[in-house]
């Protein structure tokens, strides 16, 4: 018994019609036909009853058909599994994420990815949240890694909770401690202070900037529109303080002073992103299970 041959059977059995049947496997009906009676022979019994213009099942016919259809689905299945694997050993997976995360969360994860799939590349796309649920929409990206709330919350979007981060705020060790040197200061505290500022668009900015103004205060500025790396080569040469996650604080190495905020305090909720009508390709699913279990 073949493979081929009992795709002929359930086309047949599908259409009852032979030359319907050659049509839909691609194949001559005189070559479909052969393969069929070859594997009446083989089975020892008539599989369809033929009449003109009338083809029906016969009750081996009958036995048969929901077993072929197994046999066929299971090796569908084993091959979509077996291309699924091949991903794995190349492809790429587009992640899209804020700067501050690409600076804290991604790198360990990243080179335990690419520690077990080294031949898969990884194309990073950096920006606010607002930015990358657009390029996420639009197919540039399989996966996002985006601040909670979304700006502009989308149906079009599956969004797994990742995990909630505490800010903190960093400073210049050679400069006086924020807040009139506690080691713990609330948002209020930062009223007198001069504050390096990221760029507009930015998660972090928004978020700082509501807390400061519930606080009832308007944050000075000493400098802004810089991205992470910039921010934090601000203030360790001392022009500003600045709110970030503390995840970057804690990689950012020496040169940085770190102050708690007391509670409530600041908190940023991150989220895994993908488009709902799309399921992301074997690689990004596999990145996205690292993340969720990191």
């Amino acid at each position: 018994m073949q493979f081929q041959q009992l795709q002929y059977f359930v086309a047949v059995a599908e259409t009852r019609h032979f030359t319907r049947a050659a049509d839909l496997v691609h194949v001559s009906q005189p070559s479909l036909s052969q393969q069929v009676k070859a594997l009446e022979r083989e089975l020892g019994a008539d599989l369809f009853q033929r009449a003109r213009g009338n083809i029906t099942l016969t009750d081996a016919g009958e036995a048969l058909l929901p077993l072929a259809r197994r046999i066929l689905a299971d090796a569908d299945t084993a091959r979509h599994e077996v291309q699924e694997l091949a991903q794995l050993r190349g492809g790429r997976v587009r992640l899209g994420a804020t700067p501050s995360l690409c600076t804290g969360l991604l790198p360990d994860v990243l080179r335990a990815f690419h520690d077990r799939y080294p031949g898969i590349r990884l194309l990073i796309e950096e920006g606010g949240s607002h930015d990358l649920v657009r390029e996420l929409a639009r197919g540039a990206l399989d996966l996002a890694l985006v601040v909670l709330p979304l700006p502009t919350p989308s149906p079009a979007l599956t969004t797994v909770e990742l995990l909630r981060e505490d800010l903190v705020v960093v400073s210049s060790p050679e400069e006086p401690r924020p807040g009139g040197g506690r080691r713990a200061v609330d948002i209020g505290d930062l009223a007198g202070e001069r504050l390096v500022m990221f760029r507009h668009g930015y998660d972090l900015r928004e978020l700082t900037v509501a807390a400061c103004r519930s606080a009832r205060f308007e944050p000075t500025f000493a400098v802004e529109g810089g991205e992470m790396d910039a921010v934090l080569g601000f203030v360790r040469a001392g022009l500003g303080i600045a709110v970030v996650p503390r995840m970057v604080a804690a990689r950012s190495g020496r040169g940085l002073r770190v102050t708690p905020l007391t509670r409530p305090g600041l908190h940023r909720t991150i989220a895994l992103a993908h488009r709902s009508d799309v399921a992301p390709p074997r690689a990004a699913r596999e990145l996205q299970r690292m993340l969720l279990e990191r």
